[in-house]
This record gives structure tokens, C-alpha cells and sequence, in this order.
């Protein structure tokens, strides 16, 4: 059997903190992903995690003002609601993975784990790079908690991700599309 089939549960009743599992997300830990994908009462915590991750970008990015920390907030939730939402139509209903909407909301929560480094950012000569090394290692941890939540191979993890990318995108620039006309027939 492929280890990255292998199913992994962390203890019952383990008293790992939010931290603990961010951690673990981050290093590619699947008993971490297994734990949050299991454990319905940590989507509070996943919901955290993508605040963190969320406020450390602005930081990083240095973009400021009040409505623009509320609006990047506000975006940062809807996308993952909506990046949860993707990639459990695409994996269980379209690929054949097993999964909930709920445990993809957690195991893609805490892939935003690295992201809280984006904050590093802002001290100027480090963003670009930062950035680039964020993005990366986001885009890993989001295949593993794809992976692991749908319970099937990295190859469908990555394909899952692919597809699910291509419907958002798709997504923004239709509504980038909608909202332009919108504008252009009001103004």
C-alpha cells in the first residue's frame, strides 16, 4: 500500500493546541490532517487559521486602512468557503473521493497555516521572496489536505486542485466581466 494512502488518526482525546496542528499543517504532517479532517468541533479553528493567515498577507502586502482589513477579511472566509466548496464537488462527487464539505473546510483551513509567514513581507527587501515561498508551500498544503480529506491519491489531489482552480478563475472573470458591465451601463 502507498504510505500516502495510509490511514493515520492522532489520538483520541489528544490536547494539541491550535498552534500544535498549524504546525503540524505546515510541515506535512497527515496525522495532523487526518486529526482536523475527523474532528467536527475544529472548523472554528480552521475558520482562525484562515483569519491569521489572511491578516498576515495584508501585513505583508503593507496594504492598509480599516475597510480594507474588514473587506480582505471578508475575502479571505469567502474563499475558502467557496475554494471548500470546489474542490468537494469536483473530488467526491465528480472523482469519486470520500468526503464531507465540513472536512474539507477544516483540512483546507489549516493548509493556511504558512500563510501567517507572509507577514515577513513587510520588511521590504524579504516580500517578493517571501511571497514566491508562501505560495508554494500553500499550494502543497492545500494538495495534502485535498488529499487527505477525499481519502484517495496525490495524482486526484493534484487533478482536484487543477480543475478546481480552473472553475474559480473562470468564476473571477466572469464576475470581473459582470461587474465591468454593471459599471459601464451605470456610470
Amino acid at each position: 500500500a502507498m504510505a500516502e494512502q495510509q490511514e493515520v488518526r492522532a489520538p483520541v482525546g489528544s490536547h494539541r493546541t491550535i498552534f500544535d496542528r498549524m504546525i503540524g499543517a505546515a510541515r506535512f504532517d497527515v496525522p495532523t490532517y487526518e486529526e482536523v479532517e475527523a474532528d467536527e468541533s475544529l472548523t472554528g479553528q480552521a475558520a482562525a487559521v484562515v483569519l491569521l493567515a489572511t491578516v498576515a498577507r495584508m501585513i505583508g502586502g503593507a496594504e492598509g486602512g480599516m475597510s480594507h482589513m474588514l473587506a480582505g477579511l471578508f475575502a479571505g472566509l469567502s474563499m475558502w468557503l467557496i475554494w471548500a466548496g470546489i474542490t468537494y464537488l469536483i473530488g467526491d462527487k465528480i472523482l469519486g473521493g470520500t468526503a464531507t464539505w465540513g472536512e474539507l473546510l477544516r483540512t483546507l483551513g489549516f493548509a493556511q497555516a504558512p500563510g501567517v509567514l507572509a507577514v515577513v513581507g513587510a520588511f521590504g527587501p524579504l516580500s517578493g521572496i517571501t511571497e514566491a515561498v508562501v505560495s508554494i508551500w500553500l499550494l502543497f498544503t492545500g494538495i495534502i489536505a485535498i488529499r487527505q480529506a477525499l481519502d484517495f491519491g496525490t495524482g486526484k489531489a493534484i487533478l482536484t486542485a487543477f480543475l478546481g482552480w480552473l472553475v474559480a478563475m473562470a468564476a473571477v472573470i466572469l464576475f470581473g466581466i459582470s461587474i465591468g458591465g454593471l459599471a459601464t451601463m451605470t456610470g
